[in-house]
C-alpha cells in the first residue's frame, strides 16, 4: 500500500483572501485536515465551501495524536495540517509530528502562504538583510530578562511575537535591557485595523493598551565602534548654525544613526 502525503499548509493571517488556489485545492483533496482550532479553521472552510473532516491536534495532544496521524498516514491518507495563523510549527504545533513522519519515511510537502512575522519585517524599516526570528518569550519576567540578556549583542533585527496583555511588560522590559532602539509594532495584520506603530523603545513603553495579534521588531545591537561621532557632531553643528531647536535635533540623528537620545544630547551640551 502507498503511504500517503503530509501537507504543512500556510492559512490566512488575518485577511481571508490571502490564501492561495493550490492551499485551498490541498484542503480539498485531503482525507483530514488536522487543526489547531477545529473552530477556528471551520470559518475558513466553511467561507470556501471545504467539507473534508477536521481532527484537533494541538499542544497538548501532540503525543497521541501525531501517531494517530502516522496510521492515518500509512494507510494512505493524506493528511493536511494547519494552525489558526500563517505557518504551522512558527510558534505552533507541528514539530513533533514532522519529526515522526521523517522517521517514518512518509514524504512532506510544505504549501506557501502568508507569515505575520516576514509581513511584519518588510514593512517596519528595519533592516531586513539579516534577522532572527525569536517568537514568544517566556511569559515569566525572570526568564524573559535572560532571554533578552542573551540577545542584547544581537546585531541584526530580532521579531518577537507577544499577547496583547503581555506586550506593555515586554516593551518596558526591552527598554531597559536592550536601551533605546528603534522598534516597531505591528498589530492586526491584513485585517481591518491593521496598524504599525514605529519609533525608539523609549516612545513605545508609553502607548498604552493594545489589542489583537501582534509582532514586536527591535533593530540590532549597533556596536560603539560603527558610530563615527566626528560626522555626527558636524551635523549638530550644522543644525545649531541653522538654529533648529534641540528636541528636534536630537529626534533628527536618534532617527538617523539608532543611538541613544540621550547620548546625542551629551554630544549637544558639552560640544565646543
Amino acid at each position: 500500500m502507498n503511504k500517503g502525503k503530509l501537507f504543512l499548509v500556510a492559512t490566512p493571517i488575518g485577511n481571508l483572501n490571502e490564501i492561495s488556489k493550490r492551499a485551498l485545492d490541498v484542503l480539498n483533496m485531503a482525507d483530514v485536515i488536522a487543526c489547531e482550532d477545529t473552530r477556528n479553521t471551520l470559518k475558513l472552510l466553511s467561507h470556501f465551501d471545504i467539507h473534508t473532516k477536521m481532527i484537533s491536534y494541538h499542544n497538548f495532544n501532540e503525543d497521541y495524536k501525531s501517531i494517530e496521524i502516522i496510521e492515518l498516514l500509512n494507510e494512505g491518507k493524506n493528511v493536511a495540517l494547519v494552525s489558526d495563523a500563517g505557518y504551522p510549527l512558527i510558534s505552533d504545533p507541528g514539530y513533533e509530528l514532522v519529526n515522526k513522519v521523517i522517521e517514518e519515511g512518509i514524504k512532506i510537502e510544505t504549501i506557501s502562504g502568508p507569515n505575520a512575522a516576514l509581513n511584519a519585517l518588510v514593512a517596519s524599516g528595519l533592516s531586513s538583510t539579516h534577522f532572527l526570528f525569536y517568537g514568544f518569550l517566556n511569559p515569566k519576567s525572570s526568564q524573559a530578562k535572560k532571554e533578552l540578556e542573551s540577545l542584547k549583542d544581537f546585531p541584526y533585527t530580532i521579531i518577537f511575537y507577544e499577547a496583547p496583555h503581555r506586550i506593555n511588560k515586554t516593551l518596558e522590559l526591552a527598554y531597559e535591557i536592550l536601551g533605546d532602539r528603534k522598534a516597531v509594532i505591528a498589530r492586526e495584520l491584513t485585517k481591518i485595523h491593521e496598524e504599525f506603530i514605529r519609533g525608539n523603545l523609549s516612545e513605545l513603553v508609553k502607548v498604552g493598551e493594545l489589542k489583537g495579534e501582534i509582532v514586536f521588531l527591535v533593530e540590532g545591537n549597533k556596536k560603539e565602534d560603527e558610530v563615527d561621532y566626528e560626522i555626527i557632531k558636524k551635523e549638530i553643528d550644522d543644525l545649531l548654525k541653522k538654529e533648529n531647536k534641540i528636541k528636534d535635533i536630537v529626534n533628527e540623528i536618534a532617527d538617523k544613526y539608532s543611538i541613544p537620545k540621550n547620548k546625542i544630547k551629551d554630544l549637544i551640551y558639552n560640544h565646543n
